[in-house]
């Protein structure tokens, strides 16, 4: 993972972190339900996010890597894994 990549995304976390943090504190106070499921939706959001900037990482870095070498196995795999990932399954 790119440093600048890796920076961001513990950016993002700590984000994410605090807005779990504040759901927790907004179940324990006894919160709206509505209010609890909006701030619960943006973490989904936030997650998918962070999910993309490192996505779009791996497809420069390690991707680009095996797709550009010369092992066939090497590029083979990298492409069933994004497959997997992107179809939702585990490889």
């Amino acid at each position: 993972m790119k440093t600048e990549t890796k920076e961001a995304a513990t950016r993002r976390l700590a984000r994410i972190e605090g807005q779990v943090r504040g759901i927790m504190k907004m179940v324990s106070d006894d919160r709206y339900c509505i209010d609890v499921i909006r701030q619960v939706q943006a973490v989904k959001a936030a997650l998918v996010g962070l999910e993309a900037v490192i996505l779009d990482d791996h497809i420069a870095t390690c991707v680009d890597h095996a797709l550009t070498g010369s092992n066939v196995d090497d590029r083979r795999e990298k492409v069933e894994e994004l497959v997997a990932v992107l179809g939702g399954r585990k490889k």
